[in-house]
């Protein structure tokens, strides 16, 4: 809604106008969402893979509902074959960029691979906080 500073007679009105104005700025910010943090996804993806998808995004379902944006690598990059040694090497430094691009590192599960080992190290030299969860969705502590 446009406000005017002028009444309908063409003076300067500024009581009616500055009402009108924080009313409009009021509705704005309401209807602006949250902020919501870039979390990483850090879980397996070898051996099980069709297993280790599902339970990647049901993890990430469950980062979202916990007010994040969840960043899981394991659904970006599917044309990839984790099979093919230089696709593999593609898809960790294109994982590790984005991990950088994020402000927490959440890590599923009991199992680590050495993907995960070489993301953690990774988030550790940045410093990047590190939460570990169980595969329950648990929190735990880890070193």
């Amino acid at each position: 809604m446009a406000v005017d500073i002028r009444n309908h007679e063409g003076y300067k009105d500024p009581v009616p106008y500055e009402a009108l104005y924080g009313i409009g700025r009021e509705e704005k910010a309401a209807s602006k969402p949250a902020f919501r943090p870039l979390v990483y996804i850090c879980a397996p993806f070898r051996g099980d893979i069709e297993g280790n998808v599902k339970r990647a995004a049901a993890f990430a379902a469950f980062a979202y509902e916990k007010g994040n944006i969840p960043l899981t690598s394991h659904l970006l990059f599917p044309f990839l074959d984790d099979t093919n040694r230089d696709h593999r090497r593609d898809a960790m430094h294109m994982d590790l960029v984005l991990m950088g691009k994020c402000r927490e590192v959440w890590v599923l599960g009991d199992t680590v691979t050495d993907g995960m080992t070489t993301e953690i190290i990774r988030a550790k030299k940045r410093r990047q906080p590190i939460r570990y969860f169980t595969s329950e969705y648990e929190e735990v502590e880890r070193l």
